[in-house]
């Protein structure tokens, strides 16, 4: 049995599978202290299907924690920078760019020292270890726990980063070090940003993970506790600690990987509506679609590996402004969002004998759903209803526009507890699907994830044939899904990228190669959820 859990900004979703089969399935609102809703979810979905924490084989957590933290920068850490690129990459600063409240609060010491490589992989200039080390001392010396470091062309050649942060490490121990070769792609200020970032949730990543065990410690599950990744993969609770960047969008990610599941499609347009937002995202071959671009988080340019997702301010429990609400439509102005009454929508929203309009309040009214007490919108008038709900499906409509890959309508599956606010006459849509179970369709997708890994690498195919690199790739790629926990003989490479570099030498590529592998019930990487997060998040790199 395996528990799949999603902890969104409104509801806590989670549901017990057997195998390919949803035995039991729980939705509550996401509670202040997080781990107070994971165990009011936990607990309904084992008290529906009589079971035991005993019978529990393993515990999948997909959650918005950290991407909150970051749009609504709070309870992120100090960060000591270190960038082995001098002297040519001194002219863009660390932090240049970022919104200055951000940084504001992020950024600690900077410290721009030599190092880093030629596109053609020569060095720019040696690493100076001395000074790396009185780096790490003076960040010690500041309190600073949390150091991003990065080099030029670190994917290609990363020996610098590590070494310097294997020193680092030995004059601050206590140091939380996050390398940018391990978090983002060729392009040294948008990975650097990367860097930065992971390590500014570090501290958080701690305590959040620490939660989850303390829930699972509660409620007597002594299985492995996974987080879920924003490719829609699974990794450790001990390196979602480390890594906690790697997690940012996995909330959609989780919607779309259980929309796959639920409809056995694997190319399809997902629209998940929850309380707050509609994330509508591209299914390819049943993973969502990675964007190409360079990828905005809190006004900060980054370039980690992140779902093509486009969020549009409606969902359940968006709120509605309208003036004259009692007189003709035509009298009537309307404004939707994008603020919502999130998680206290069963005391805010007007079906639940709260004071503000909602978009659920809007759906009830029309017939669309059935919950709360319908009685208490008596007073609506049904004309500005319609209009209403002509407005939300407008805007439904533009993005699903937007997010198409040809002309022509499109297949849609609708998932998430708002659901309903999709019109089966939706503008674009060749069909509406909506599988059973597309309320939690986000904790499905946290439950069947597999075990992944990614390996890129610039590759000269003069250097080494094209059938070798990829099947060096291949291989690492297949050790690192083992090693996560991914059993051997269910690994399967489901993308292999090739680009071609022409302003390097010879045939150099850019090659990625992605693997997934079902995950192995036990596994010894992922024992101890409570202790290893602890120990293991201080080695970041």
């Amino acid at each position: 049995m395996r528990i799949g859990v999603d902890v969104g900004g409104t509801n806590t979703d989670a549901v017990l599978m057997d195998g390919t089969r949803v035995v039991a399935s729980s939705k509550k609102p996401t509670t202040a202290d997080v781990e107070s809703g994971v165990i009011a979810a936990i607990s309904e979905v084992l008290s529906d299907a009589r079971l035991t924490p005993a019978d529990v084989a393993s515990v999948m957590i997909g959650t918005t924690q950290f991407t909150n933290a970051l749009v609504e920068r709070a309870q992120l850490d100090k960060v000591g920078v270190l960038r082995l690129a001098s002297p040519s990459g001194e002219a863009l600063p660390p932090f240049s760019g970022w919104p200055e409240g951000l940084a504001e609060q992020v950024r600690g010491d900077v410290f721009l020292l030599p190092g880093g490589y030629e596109v053609d992989g020569r060095e720019i200039s040696g690493l100076d270890e001395g000074l790396v080390r009185s780096a790490g001392r003076a960040c010690r010396e500041q309190g600073i726990q949390s150091i991003a470091i990065s080099s030029v062309f670190a994917p290609m050649n990363a020996s610098m980063e590590e070494r310097a942060a294997e020193i680092v490490q030995d004059v601050h121990p206590e140091a939380a070090v996050s390398l940018s070769s391990n978090v983002g792609r060729i392009g040294m200020v948008e990975r650097e940003n990367s860097a930065i970032l992971n390590a500014a949730l570090i501290s958080l990543a701690r305590r959040v993970t620490d939660s989850f065990g303390r829930a699972l410690t509660m409620l007597e599950i002594t299985a492995p506790l996974y987080i879920s990744q924003n490719d829609g993969t699974l990794i450790t609770a001990g390196q979602a600690a480390r890594y906690p960047i790697l997690t940012l969008g996995s909330g959609p990610t989780n919607s779309m990987r259980g929309a796959a599941f639920l409809t056995g499609l694997r190319d399809a347009i997902v629209m998940d509506v929850g309380g707050t937002t509609c994330d509508i995202g591209a299914l390819s071959n049943g993973f969502p679609r990675e964007s190409t671009i360079a990828v905005d988080i809190g006004g900060v340019r980054t370039n980690f590996r992140m779902p093509d997702i486009l969020a549009i301010g409606l969902g359940g429990g968006t709120c509605i402004e309208t003036s004259h609400f009692e007189e003709t439509v035509s009298d009537v102005q309307i404004r939707l969002g994008p603020e919502s009454v999130g998680y206290q929508i069963t005391q805010a929203s007007l079906i639940f004998g709260g004071e503000t309009l909602t978009a659920s309040d809007i759906a009830v009214a029309l017939g669309h759903a059935s919950f709360g007490d319908a009685s208490l919108l008596s007073s609506l008038n049904n004309d500005v209803c319609t209009s209403v709900w002509g407005r939300m499906q407008d805007m439904l409509a533009e993005g699903l526009d937007r997010m198409k890959t040809a002309r022509g309508d499109a297949v849609i599956i609708a998932v998430g507890g708002a659901s309903f606010l999709i019109d089966d006459e939706l503008n674009g849509a060749q069909e509406i699907i909506r599988p059973p179970h597309c309320e939690v369709a986000n904790a499905v997708g946290a439950a069947i994830a597999q075990i992944g890994a990614q390996v890129e690498r610039i590759m000269d195919f003069n250097a080494v044939p094209r059938d070798d690199a990829i099947a060096e790739l291949r291989a690492e790629a297949t050790d690192r899904v083992v090693a996560g926990g991914g059993s051997p003989e269910s690994v399967e490479i489901v993308d292999i990228e090739e680009i071609l570099l022409s302003y390097l030498p010879g045939r150099s590529v850019q090659l990625r190669v992605k693997a997934v592998g079902d995950l192995t019930e036990h596994s010894p990487a992922a024992t101890g959820h409570t202790k290893a997060v602890v120990a293991g998040a201080r080695h970041a790199y």
